[in-house]
């Protein structure tokens, strides 16, 4: 018998989350997929084009959408809360008017946590398990996100952050960390396990010579890479200051930066106020498909966090896909991706907001035999493959969703 299972997450197509290639994997395997999702507006804030305020239903490769009405993200903090409160309404409002059928529901717990609320409510209403997947530590990513310290609210969401997990059947921790943290609740510690994001196969290496670059302005330039969202908590503002300090080095180094985000402007008055803009190439949000195409152009790849504990036990989409690609990985980071880093022999690390320590694994890595830079790849892919692998972990995926449907 085919199963149904029902996605759960705020985020899908065609907004660019690890989601859509889950969803597609698991309707090859066999199930019967819905995914209940909002209207995409992430992460600029605002509608896709074709979009607008109004619950709608597509069909995506197969893959049957229900669309929530929500508000978009925006660009105030306001307008943010706005838009996770009004998933959840839209989300109530859909359980207590339709009874469908599912025999699995599946949360795909990016932040917001609210959405999170919809699986087990759902699940009581047509009598099936509910399973967890947590990317986003709450409240702690709020706290930092949003800047909420009120101790109110923080213990508020805390209560409410317990309640969906004593509600659900199975959770799914992203991070070895968040296994610790997750169980440090008031429930039944046997039901939280460790399932890491692959990469997806889109992503893998690719050898490019320098003149066949096409992604790339300056080909004499030491190239650091950087893709994916750009928001306070990449803590990219320590990039303007290391550049500062290789200019007055007179360091030949080109930061690349793919991607958007709610940062992305001041990220670009801090670098014009430090008068480094020589030091920065951006490229607007790219598909999935071509940032293979775009790594290959680069010497490193950069991933970094803002200097705040949480992150700390986060382990970033971004980082399976370079160590998928085979890139050495510079790190401005402590925590969960410099253990990994430094496990698989595939970067150099230093303390997030450190932009010294920073300068000196830049000029460190600049000063390496090509050699050793491509064996450093070398380590990333087979860690990758031991670690990060899509059919080892999503064959992993499918046991568990037997399981729990039995």
């Amino acid at each position: 018998m085919v199963k149904r299972i029902l996605i759960i997450s705020q985020y899908f197509y065609p907004e660019d989350f690890r989601i859509n290639d889950m969803a597609h994997d698991l309707l090859e395997r066999g199930y019967d997929v819905t995914v209940l999702t909002g209207i995409p507006n992430y992460p600029e804030g605002k509608f896709f084009n074709g979009y607008h305020f109004k619950f709608q239903k597509e069909n995506w490769q197969g893959i049957k959408i229900i669309r929530l009405p929500i508000i978009p993200r925006g660009s105030s903090s306001v307008q943010l809360v706005l838009n996770y409160l009004s998933f959840v309404i839209s989300g109530l409002i859909f359980i207590v008017t339709t009874k469908p059928k599912f025999d699995l529901i599946f949360t795909y717990e990016v932040s917001p946590m609210t959405q999170a609320l919809l699986g087990p409510w759902l699940a009581k209403r047509i009598g099936c398990p509910s399973i967890l997947y947590v990317l986003d530590l709450w409240p702690e990513n709020i706290q930092v996100a949003a800047g909420i310290n009120n101790s109110l609210i923080l213990r508020s969401i805390r209560r409410m952050v317990n309640y969906i997990y004593q509600k659900t059947d199975l959770i799914l921790a992203s991070s070895k960390s968040f296994v610790n943290e997750i169980k440090s609740y008031q429930i039944n510690p046997d039901k939280v396990t460790y399932w890491p994001q692959y990469g997806e196969e889109i992503y893998h290496p690719i050898e490019k010579k320098r003149e066949d670059f096409n992604w790339i302005h300056h080909h004499d330039q030491f190239v650091i890479g950087f893709t994916g969202n750009i928001g306070n908590a990449q803590g990219l503002q320590i990039l303007p200051r290391v550049a500062k300090l290789l200019q007055e080095e007179d360091l030949p180094v080109l930061f690349l930066i793919v991607g958007d985000g709610r940062f992305k402007d001041d990220l670009v008055k801090e670098i014009k106020q430090k008068n480094v803009q020589s030091y920065f190439q951006f490229i607007d949000r790219q598909p999935s498909n071509v940032i293979s195409d775009i790594l290959a152009e680069v010497d490193v790849a950069f991933l970094s966090f803002d200097d705040n504990p949480i992150y700390e036990k986060t382990i970033p989409a971004k980082l399976q896909t370079y160590i998928a690609c085979a890139k050495p990985v510079l790190v401005s980071a402590k925590g969960e991706v410099e253990r990994i880093i430094k496990e698989a022999k595939a970067g150099l690390t230093c303390p997030a907001g450190d932009e010294r320590a920073l300068l000196s694994c830049i000029k460190y890595f600049m000063n390496m035999d090509p050699e050793q830079l491509k064996a450093m790849g070398k380590n990333a892919r087979n860690y990758f493959e031991a670690n990060f692998s899509k059919t080892k972990l999503m064959d992993q995926l499918d046991q568990l969703f037997q399981k729990e449907c039995k």
